[in-house]
């Protein structure tokens, strides 16, 4: 199956009503440019949905850009900063556990794939906050849900090569005096989905 969706890159200056603490990914917030791109929807029972854009040609990419893993909790959440420091590391070092075994380079370049992981918190969100989303993110999050979202990028022209999604594990946050961060699941969580995004370059890219 084919679909085409509108990719909507960032060009505004005006952001919603979160807080910078805790919107650390950018690429999630709804923009003004919008440009149509074409995917092939891949069915894997790894992950809960995957898309394959149309033009990808994965043969030319033999080392990988590793960015640094977005975290979003929407501004009801009330997440410490410090707890989001914390899952950021346990995620960071699950994630270079699985990726030792690939050529990891600093720069972009022709050969480089840009690869960033994003843990998308919507548990506590409201309807404002889900609809201030992009929309790519929007078709495949839900509110109430966390979702683990895999992306693989051209890393010179930011085109999106592939894209998947997961909420297979649903650690506790803190969000309240009411309830504590569960590091324990977090770090189940982190090596779940560090295991899954290894398997998910594996299919596509030759290392």
């Amino acid at each position: 199956m084919m679909l085409t969706l509108d990719h909507q890159t960032c060009k505004s200056n005006s952001l919603p009503a979160w807080s910078a603490l805790t919107a650390l990914s950018l690429m999630l917030l709804g923009c003004t440019t919008v440009e149509t791109q074409s995917f092939n929807v891949v069915k894997s029972g790894n992950v809960a949905s995957a898309l394959i854009a149309a033009d990808a040609d994965f043969s030319k990419y033999n080392q990988l850009l590793a960015v640094d893993m977005g975290i979003f909790f929407p501004k009801e959440s009330h997440t410490p900063p410090e707890d989001i420091r914390r899952i950021r590391q346990i995620f960071r070092s699950a994630f270079l556990n699985e990726l030792q075994d690939y050529s990891i380079v600093s720069t972009p370049g022709p050969s480089t794939m840009k690869v960033q992981a994003t843990l998308i918190d919507l548990r506590n969100a409201s309807s404002a906050t889900l609809m201030g989303l992009r929309k790519e993110i929007r078709d495949i999050a839900s509110q109430g849900e966390l979702l683990f979202l895999m992306e693989m990028r051209d890393s010179e022209t930011d085109a999106v090569l592939a894209r998947a999604a997961d909420s297979a594990r649903t650690p506790t946050f803190t969000t309240s005096a009411a309830n504590t961060t569960d590091w324990t699941g977090v770090e189940d969580a982190a090596r779940h989905w560090a295991i899954l995004f290894r398997q998910f370059l594996d299919q596509n890219l030759s290392h």
